[in-house]
């Protein structure tokens, strides 16, 4: 049975339809039918892909660590299986000659630049407007330092009207930042030990897999997630409950 198929009669199984699935995992619903039928081109790359398959499969009750494993297989065979970026973070002995932090950096700088660029494009957040080409350049480069392995604070400084959302993994864990209407702020990993801070003057949707090897503050407040699965919280600056768990 194929990745598609799988999801499919997992899904309906559930009792879920696509609409629902869509609801929970914030994947649109064209993006969920095409997965289903086994194209995975509207992903966008095998990094979507695979977080598409993570996300759904956790929905649907079915085991993404094997979806996972199975789309490296047929489509990625040269790339880091996605299983090890999902899974909790468990002591590993790695024969290669090259050293694993290095490769390890080199896999969250590139994470940072590209949600950082997504960022600048599609969240109106607090970030200066670049004037040039090249100052565009420098200011990518200069978001490496949002990853960092700072310890989180006790209370955040938070202008009205606005979130600040900070994340700090003592596991690996990947986290998706979205507007309600879909659009990528942010998606990538954060390696344990490290942290990323978000400041949303907007609604913004946060998805965080392994929830338990977290930490999540919402303007210095801590938030609990009592789940071992993909969880979807709804973060709106200007809610008297800004925060909520989908």
């Amino acid at each position: 049975m194929s990745i598609g198929d799988t999801l499919a009669q997992a899904r309906r199984q559930a009792g879920l339809t696509i609409t629902q699935v869509g609801d929970k995992t914030r994947i649109r619903e064209s993006i969920i039918a095409a997965i289903e039928q086994d194209d995975f081109s509207p992903c966008g790359g095998d990094f979507y892909a695979r977080g598409h398959i993570k996300a759904m499969a956790s929905v649907v009750g079915t085991d993404p660590v094997a979806l996972v494993r199975e789309y490296d297989a047929e489509h990625a065979p040269g790339d880091m299986p996605a299983a090890q970026i999902f899974e909790s973070a468990t002591p590993i002995r790695i024969r290669e000659s090259r050293s694993p932090r290095l490769a390890w950096a080199v896999a969250v700088v590139a994470a940072a630049a590209i949600g950082f660029g997504a960022y600048q494009l599609f969240s109106p957040h607090d970030a200066k407007p670049a004037a040039t080409a090249a100052s565009k350049v420098r200011h990518v480069a200069k978001a490496k330092p949002s990853v960092s392995a700072a310890k989180p604070t006790a209370s955040a400084s938070t202008a009205p009207g606005q979130a600040v959302i900070r994340v700090d993994a003592s596991q690996a864990c990947w986290v998706g930042l979205s507007t309600p209407s879909g659009v990528w702020i942010y998606q990538g990993t954060i390696p344990a030990g490290s942290s990323m801070t978000w400041h949303e003057k907007n609604a913004v949707s946060l998805q965080i897999g392994n929830p338990p090897g977290v930490t999540l503050t919402v303007n210095g407040k801590p938030e609990q997630m009592n789940t071992v699965q993909v969880v979807t919280l709804s973060i709106d600056p200007l809610s008297k409950t800004p925060v909520t768990v989908g």
